[in-house]
């Protein structure tokens, strides 16, 4: 089997899929994260797919390292392309033995996977009645962001209002939901522990990104300041970058994405690697259906992964959603906070081909918000 071309298409509201063909008609897909510049991740496809084209594409690990080792290595453009074509060859290897990908992974740790919901909103508001709304629908587990913007040392008002903001949760739904906490690298280190101590009471699951990644030594100092588990790595590329982290210690969580981290085989040698250092994993996924799907393999044969991430509703997701873009909806059905481990061959979707090209027809211009703080200095989103 040789590979015979790769197609990409730009999706909204932001998400880039490849599908890679090959000669005996077997196709796999995969997909980029457009966040990261949507035009300069296209182009950057089209260069590196032509390394791949006429290659078997069953040497997933050969191509994976021919792909990512290049002079400068790593990085969000890179990283997110590597990525879309990596599960895409996962896709295809699992269709032509006419298994999932985790069966070639070392087979299943679980028997479901549980997973959590967004709420809030990027300006966290409403998130009691949200709350109410996912438990009742069978959730026992969800996310939402802790803050707006915040300066390097801010007001406390704007701590009083993350507080405020779970209590309200805690009120209306008690310890019935588990809450995760994501700080989104908008809190610098001042804060950080100000906002981490000040959630103590309401014990959040987890608080994620309490500071940038590349204030990884901040991470200690609030680790022995604060008894919540901290997660981190959504930013993060390959195990190289998470060997810091975890000869550190203090992270108690990671995260991989799969659509940036490497690809499938890469988040699952990071969760390895986090197993032996008795860390948790609950993997990034607020992405497309594809980088779900790719993500739920993963999940399936790592005993360490406890929660997943899934975008369906999620307040990015305007227009369009995962379910539109698929033709066996019923793969990212949840019940009572649980998802099914996929039986499908390769990634276990059935792409609606026709309504991707004429969505992909539209383009897509999508870019990370730009915050300010109240004095003018750019915030962190």
């Amino acid at each position: 089997m040789k590979i015979t071309s790769v197609k990409i298409y730009e999706v909204k509201p932001r998400w880039i899929f490849c599908k890679v063909s090959t000669d005996e008609g077997i196709v796999g897909w995969g997909e980029m994260i457009s966040g990261t510049k949507t035009r300069t991740v296209v182009e950057g496809t089209k260069e590196l797919a032509d390394r791949i084209v006429g290659r078997d594409p069953f040497e997933i690990e050969r191509l994976w390292q021919e792909l990512h080792r290049s002079f400068f290595r790593g990085g969000p453009i890179n990283g997110t392309i590597v990525s879309g074509l990596e599960m895409a060859l996962w896709d295809i290897k699992g269709k032509a033995f006419d298994v999932p990908v985790w069966q070639l992974l070392g087979g299943r740790a679980r028997d479901r996977i549980r997973v959590y919901s967004w709420v809030g909103g990027d300006r966290p508001s409403d998130v009691a009645n949200e709350a109410m709304d996912r438990l009742s629908r069978g959730f026992r587990a969800i996310k939402m962001n802790a803050v707006e913007e915040l300066h390097y040392v801010d007001t406390y008002d704007k701590v009083k209002s993350a507080v405020d903001r779970i209590a309200s949760i805690r009120d209306v739904c008690g310890d019935d939901i588990e809450v995760g906490i994501d700080f989104h690298g908008r809190v610098h280190r001042p804060m950080a522990k100000v906002l981490a101590n000040a959630l103590v009471p309401y014990h959040p699951m987890f608080i994620e990104e309490p500071v940038l990644p590349e204030n990884w030594e901040s991470f200690a100092s609030l680790a022995a300041e604060v008894p919540i588990p901290i997660a981190t790595g959504e930013r993060l590329y390959t195990r190289w970058e998470y060997k810091r982290l975890l000869v550190q210690g203090a992270v108690d969580i990671v995260q991989p994405d799969v659509s940036m981290c490497g690809g499938i085989l890469e988040a699952r040698k990071i969760i390895g690697m986090a197993e032996a250092f008795d860390v948790a994993a609950a993997p990034h996924a607020p992405y497309g259906p594809i980088a779900l799907a790719a993500t739920l393999q993963v999940d399936v044969c790592s005993p360490n992964v406890f929660i997943q991430e899934q975008s369906l509703g999620i307040h990015y997701n305007q227009g369009f959603d995962l379910l539109d873009f698929i033709q066996n909806k019923d793969v990212f059905e949840f019940t009572d906070g649980y998802i099914r481990v996929p039986t499908e061959p390769g990634l276990g979707l059935v792409m609606d081909e026709e309504k991707i090209q004429a969505v992909s027809a539209e383009g897509l211009i999508w870019r990370n918000p730009s915050w300010r703080n109240y004095d003018g200095t750019i915030a962190e989103w």
